[in-house]
């Protein structure tokens, strides 16, 4: 049951918008510097963390995707030139 209930959050969680999110960074940076024993103070970090967690997700992401090799399987094999000399 918590295996579901994380997946069903993840599932939420991916499909917000990063850059909505990140406009919020700031605003939990802030709630959660100030610390204060309270359950909006512990709500805060969680949302602090979830931002930084799909900031990361995307970057990582992104960084895959641009070190895949030219040739991936999405792709079509380009024909080189073959090495041909003229020979007489």
């Amino acid at each position: 049951m918590l295996e579901s209930a994380l997946d069903k959050l993840a599932e939420r969680i991916l499909s917000l918008d990063e850059a909505s999110l990140t406009s919020l960074w700031e605003k939990y940076k802030c709630r959660m510097e100030h610390f204060e024993p309270s359950k909006e103070w512990e709500k805060a970090v969680i949302v602090f963390f979830i931002i930084n967690a799909v900031r990361a997700k995307n970057h990582i992401f992104n960084e895959q995707l641009l070190r895949q090799p030219e040739e991936g399987p999405n792709k079509k094999k380009q024909k080189k030139k073959p090495d041909l000399r003229l020979v007489k």
